[in-house]
């Protein structure tokens, strides 16, 4: 459970300057750097404004995300640049960590994994492991986090390659069909999100945040497919995102449900009614 206990001996209005400056730096806006850092926006607020002072776990995520040395946002240490290998989730021993985290959720469920586990995977220890990441709930936040990362830059390196709308459209159903074993394990950590989200807990909370800005991503491409022409007159975007988004979502389910040989054909079936159902209520005719 979140707390919002104090760092004892934390510089509130230095510290608070630094973390600006790691906002400024990431060139984000402050509820971006918050939904990084997988803290509340009204949190982060508080904590720059000197009304809350950030918790242990906060500024670990803080310093992660940024680059920097906890030290130096607690102003203990001279600023220097983490070693390359813990900086963040960008390569090395932390990015092993996630990989092997986000797999064994996707294997066995959010609340079975253990650090211990994790440590097994990497062939390390759980001491190495909490070197990266200071408790289990940050490594499998920072876990989520990634998830959600690599799934927005394969987005926009598919809608990169699209003409128009409508095939902006096509290459997000094909990249929401799980076919490839990273698909199928993307969407497994998903189903097992969505009980977090009913509970609102945090990384609940976090992927109901990812979630609307997945909706609002295909009704982009509706509101943008309308004015080309490409999709039907008076389509209302959001109506239209949240017909499609629930589609793919049960149908995804039903794909994951199947394993071996059937899998491929339930993939094949679930592209073609998705496809089906964009012709048939979308596309101009």
């Amino acid at each position: 459970m979140e707390t919002d206990d104090a760092l004892d001996g934390a510089p509130t209005a230095d510290t608070a300057a630094r973390v600006r400056e790691v906002i400024t730096a990431a060139g984000v806006t402050q509820r971006e750097f918050a939904r990084r850092v997988v803290m509340d926006p009204s949190k982060l607020s508080r904590s720059l404004s000197g009304t809350r002072r950030f918790t242990a776990a906060e500024l670990a995520r803080i310093a992660d995300e940024g680059r920097v040395d906890a030290g130096w946002l607690l102003g203990t240490r001279v600023r220097e640049k983490a070693p390359a290998q813990a900086a963040g989730v960008t390569g090395g021993r932390p990015l092993q960590i996630v990989r092997e985290t986000v797999r064994l959720i996707a294997e066995h469920g959010f609340h079975a994994v253990r650090v211990a586990d994790i440590a097994r995977a990497c062939a390390t220890s759980s001491a190495a492991i909490h070197y990266h990441f200071p408790g289990r709930a940050e490594l499998l936040e920072a876990a989520v986090r990634w998830c959600m990362d690599e799934d927005t830059a394969r987005r926009a390196a598919r809608l990169a390659e699209a003409d128009d709308a409508a095939a902006e459209l096509r290459q997000l159903i094909a990249l929401q069909t799980p076919r490839t074993e990273q698909q199928r394990r993307q969407w497994a950590v998903w189903l097992d999100l969505w009980a977090e989200a009913a509970r609102s807990t945090a990384v609940g909370r976090l992927h109901s945040e990812y979630y609307r800005q997945w909706r609002e991503t295909v009704a982009d491409v509706v509101r943008r497919g309308v004015g080309q022409g490409v999709f039907r007159a008076g389509l209302d975007p959001q109506a239209a995102a949240l017909t499609l988004t629930a589609l793919v979502d049960g149908l995804a389910t039903h794909v994951l449900s199947v394993s071996g040989p059937s899998s491929a054909a339930a993939a094949d079936a679930m592209h073609a009614a998705l496809t089906a159902h964009v012709t048939d209520t979308i596309l101009a005719r």
